[in-house]
């Protein structure tokens, strides 16, 4: 199909509007239309070569407006020609950003080339992008543009590397918009956290401690003072760990392994910390603890807290909670999970009200931390 063939699949207004628009306005919205259907149709190699001396008419185009309705269009598109791709990503930065951010056709090699001249907007642009290869993370690291750092670190889709970590904390360990961007990461090994700790704000401090799983040993010491304007809830720490197993041996060396942590953990619904838990008190193993906690009957779980040593007034309490838990359903989403754990309380605060007023308090408290961060986040 030649070009004048691919026209008449679109409308003589079309180009006439493209080319001969009565302004700006007029012939972006032309170049929106056109570039949508090109993106859409199913064309053969002849008739997107074709295709692709419009867009190159288009990617010339001595208007801003027009250029960039065309980079917007098709920041998605896979059908974009790499070099028209390159072509937007090296005009001003109102027409590269959308190409930047999202093209899948740009390369790593295509993204070091405009990193090498680019200025802050763009740096953002790509560190901010759905995957970010190592070498291009090194290469942002490289322009000292802590705007761009920022965004790269709380990118979930850009990749540290060990070398990264460290260069990000050597480098910028004094700026606390780029440590405390790294919190923003849904997760992060457990070294970094480590490090966080001693670089990050007041205000993200709080938040990795309330989102991410710390080492056991650093988590007690937070917790007992060795840092007074931290807040660590030991509680959420025991639903964060990775290995729950460690973290009650921890706890109990500590002597933090109390009945009062232990209820209000079941109370926000994170079980496995309490298997564990009761399996380190009662020295049984995890198998067997599991077994007795979830048993239906009545004798399990009595013989289990038992062997523990917690006292007997909070057995009515423990009870109920799991009653309550066997009987719901848990939800996957964070949304879903917030609303399990308020509802795991309340019912199970109703159906035993000798619950010690302390840990009713901290129960009740947590609801609005919960609902706190589901608008934080939503």
């Amino acid at each position: 199909m030649s070009v004048v063939a691919l026209r008449n699949s679109l409308t003589n207004d079309d180009i006439r509007r493209l080319v001969k628009g009565e302004n700006d306005e007029t012939r972006a919205m032309a170049a929106r239309k056109i570039c949508r259907r090109m993106d859409a149709a199913s064309l053969t190699d002849v008739e997107r070569m074709a295709a692709r001396d419009i867009l190159d008419l288009i990617a010339r185009d001595a208007a801003e407006l027009v250029r960039r309705a065309m980079s917007i269009t098709l920041r998605q598109s896979p059908n974009l020609p790499r070099d028209i791709a390159r072509k937007l990503a090296a005009d001003v930065d109102s027409v590269a950003t959308p190409v930047l951010e999202n093209s899948p056709v740009l390369t790593d090699e295509d993204l070091l080339v405009v990193l090498q001249t680019a200025e802050t907007t763009k740096r953002c642009a790509i560190a901010g992008r759905s995957q970010v290869a190592p070498i291009v993370v090194h290469e942002i690291l490289d322009s000292g543009d802590d705007a761009a750092v920022s965004v790269a670190a709380s990118n979930d889709g850009a990749e540290f590397d060990d070398a990264a970590y460290q260069r990000a904390f050597t480098e910028f360990c004094e700026n606390s918009g780029v440590m405390d961007a790294f919190v923003a990461r849904s997760q992060l090994p457990l070294s970094v956290t480590e490090r966080l700790i001693a670089h990050v704000s007041d205000v993200a401090l709080n938040r990795l401690v309330k989102t991410h799983a710390l080492p056991p040993q650093l988590a007690v010491e937070l917790s007992e003072g060795a840092r007074e304007r931290a807040t660590l809830d030991l509680v959420d720490q025991a639903g964060l760990a990775h290995d729950p197993k460690h973290f009650v041996q921890q706890l109990r060396l500590n002597s933090r392994l109390t009945p009062s942590l232990i209820l209000r953990a079941l109370l926000r619904g994170h079980i496995a910390f309490v298997e564990h838990a009761f399996a380190e008190l009662a020295g049984v193993t995890h198998s067997r603890a599991w077994l007795l906690v979830h048993d239906a009957g009545p004798l399990g779980l009595r013989a289990v807290y038992d062997r523990t040593g917690m006292p007997s007034r909070l057995y009515p309490a423990v009870r109920a909670a799991l009653d309550v838990y066997h009987g719901m359903e848990i939800p996957q989403d964070e949304a879903g999970r917030a609303h399990f754990r308020r509802a795991l309380a309340e019912r199970a605060i109703t159906r035993f009200q000798g619950i010690p007023e302390d840990d009713l308090d901290y129960v009740m408290s947590r609801f609005d931390d919960d609902r706190d961060a589901l608008k934080a986040t939503g």
